[in-house]
């Protein structure tokens, strides 16, 4: 424009000025967009608000996220993350620079809940969360069990049908609760303290049936997680199908593939303690079988042994005496029973006479039992041994040693008692000392 011919001054404009003219022009311009790239330089401020650089090859936009919805990303933001942002264009006047502000933010070739369930995977696997050795055991013999699971699910009818069908005397306790949407994970941690604080649970059941990531999200949340490690109680986690695979999973001191498998996992620690014992039963039986035939084994050996060949033959002749006996009285009552046939008449005199027969044969016998009773005991080289005398054997206990002249010096003997035995090694030998019959001890000639 000319005045008077002359141009017209430029438009000045202050810092300011252009600033809100360019931030006006622009964020018009771009109301709404979707950008793609990598996360750098990421910050997450004090206020909750989240400050990143989005780059490609060449160029970088900063991006900004507020508290608000930056607590709504289910997933860990992170430098060197490729994610597409939804937002729009804005200029942050007192640098004068353009921005991003992000509204949603997506993994890109990866979904959202899954990037989160494999971050949070990683950091609590990290922390310890998931090591084997810190599992808790499940109890044998249970009596109470916890369920925390929702109150109209089938999951909890297969778990009570389970029980009820095969343990009919579980106590069962129940904590109904959310198992998806918001709240979920907050009262299935209410759960499982509730019944980590109680001293008669004995196990808790947490699950619910199958359905999509998002259904089964509440088993992937940290607060819950945490809630099952430091449960003083041991969890199973049951949630989903056999293919379902959740934090609460990793985190629970067992994991079963589905709620019926759960009860079921309670319940069989019953049954194999009663194999257990039907086992250990056996086994009993048969050591006791084994130990007998071993004792009669060593008691036959014995009594072929040389040093007991006398005590075998006295044993048997008492035997046959003890035969002879019971053949005689037997022979003697069948002759008084068949004269007693013969004459009616007479029954009642020789029942009498019987009687008195019997009796006297009775105290012979009886009185030549005990003698030869008494001889057996006085025979019975353990008898002798209980007395204080003991056996000397040589060859590693299969030679009796009968004579001095049978020993040698630095030999290994074992000298045998009425219970027990020790092993020495002859260190002197004197052959002229003889045993004084009234102490017992060794004198000199």
């Amino acid at each position: 424009m000319e005045t008077n011919g002359q141009a017209a001054p430029p438009k000045v404009f202050t810092v300011s000025e252009i600033t809100r003219l360019i931030k006006s022009h622009l964020e018009a311009s771009f109301p709404q967009v979707w950008i793609e790239g990598e996360i750098s330089s990421f910050t997450r401020a004090f206020s909750g608000h989240l400050y990143f650089t989005l780059k490609d090859e060449s160029c970088q936009i900063q991006a900004v996220m507020w508290r608000s919805l930056a607590e709504r990303i289910p997933f860990e933001l992170k430098n060197g993350l490729q994610v597409i942002g939804k937002g729009r264009i804005n200029v942050y006047e007192q640098r004068g620079q353009y921005q991003l502000q992000v509204e949603e933010v997506e993994p890109k070739g990866k979904g959202a809940l899954q990037l989160a369930f494999e971050q949070l995977k990683e950091k609590l696997n990290k922390e310890g969360l998931f090591a084997p050795e810190i599992k808790k055991k499940l109890p044998l013999l249970p009596e109470k069990v916890g369920i925390v699971t929702s109150p109209r699910g089938a999951a909890l009818v297969d778990i009570l049908h389970t029980l009820e069908r095969r343990f009919a005397r579980l106590h069962v306790l129940i904590y109904p609760v959310k198992v998806q949407g918001e709240g979920a994970a907050e009262e299935i941690v209410e759960g499982i303290e509730y019944f980590g604080s109680r001293s008669d649970v004995d196990v808790i059941i947490v699950g619910r049936g199958g359905g999509s990531m998002e259904d089964l999200w509440a088993f992937n949340e940290e607060i819950v997680a945490r809630a099952i490690f430091v449960c003083p109680v041991p969890v199973i986690s049951a949630v989903g199908h056999e293919i379902d695979f959740t934090i609460a999973d990793f985190v629970a001191d067992i994991r079963a593939s589905t709620p019926t498998a759960a009860a079921e996992m309670v319940i069989d620690k019953e049954q194999a303690f009663i194999e257990k014992i039907e086992n250990l039963e056996k086994r009993l039986s048969h050591h006791i079988m084994y130990m007998t035939q071993e004792l009669k084994n060593k008691t036959l050996g014995l009594l072929h042994h040389q040093a007991f060949h006398n005590f075998k033959a006295r044993l048997l002749n008492l035997a046959q005496v003890v035969d002879d006996l019971d053949t005689r009285a037997l022979e003697t009552i069948r002759g008084e029973q068949h004269l007693i046939s013969e004459n009616k008449a007479q029954t009642l005199l020789w029942q009498e006479r019987l009687h008195s027969i019997l009796k006297e044969k009775l105290q012979r016998l009886k009185g030549k039992w005990e003698k030869y009773t008494a001889e057996l005991h006085t025979l019975s080289p353990l008898n002798i041994l209980k007395k204080g005398y003991t056996l000397c054997w040589k060859d590693g206990g299969e030679i009796l040693v009968r004579s001095i002249d049978d020993v040698a010096l630095g030999e290994e003997m074992q000298v045998s008692f009425y219970q027990g035995h020790f092993i020495c090694r002859v260190d002197t030998i004197d052959r002229d000392s003889l045993i004084d019959s009234r102490t017992g001890r060794g004198k000199h000639e």
